[in-house]
């Protein structure tokens, strides 16, 4: 079951924290996420799983930052998020992707207590121009049914930006 828009409201401060919350961005199923004016791309056209990847941070003037097609940029939402019994879910909005910009490409499931800001996956499919503080993806949450264990992974939990992969840790084991 997704919970309703007016669930989520009801539910802030007890299953879900978002902060900042503005009730004008509650839509009838999900709340939409705001981008923040911090990107990050890697340095390297080739990445390595099983090492940490070189990237640099840019700021999104107020005049906006063209995006170009075939690279990734790793932004993040401007609100951070937080839940307990339930499974947070992330997509882009469908205005977004009808411009050719894919928010969230793979990683949209959240896991039950999480912490933390989303660290979104953009890619375009032609130059658009982006904006910090646009409305550009939506959370939504499903129930849980059965015993569970909260979301511990030391790589993502309680992030205070974006955050790089973090797959090379998995190779460390």
């Amino acid at each position: 079951m997704i919970l309703s828009g007016l669930e989520i409201e009801r539910r802030l401060g007890a299953d879900i924290v978002i902060d900042p919350y503005e009730r004008k961005l509650l839509n009838p199923n999900s709340y939409n996420l705001r981008l923040s004016d911090e990107l990050l791309v890697y340095k390297n056209r080739e990445l390595d799983m099983a090492k940490p990847n070189d990237y640099e941070r840019s700021q999104i003037p107020p005049e906006g930052l063209l995006l170009e097609p075939g690279r990734l940029y790793l932004g993040r939402t401007l609100e951070f998020t937080a839940t307990e019994n339930l499974v947070p879910m992330l997509e882009g909005r469908s205005s977004v992707g009808r411009l050719g910009l894919f928010i969230h490409v793979t990683a949209g499931f959240g896991d039950v207590g999480f912490r933390g800001f989303w660290t979104l996956e953009i890619l375009c499919v032609q130059p658009v121009r982006i904006y910090a503080g646009v409305e550009i993806c939506q959370i939504f949450y499903h129930t849980l049914e059965g015993a569970y264990e909260n979301y511990k992974s030391g790589k993502y939990q309680n992030n205070q930006g974006i955050q790089p992969s973090l797959l090379y840790k998995d190779f460390e084991k």
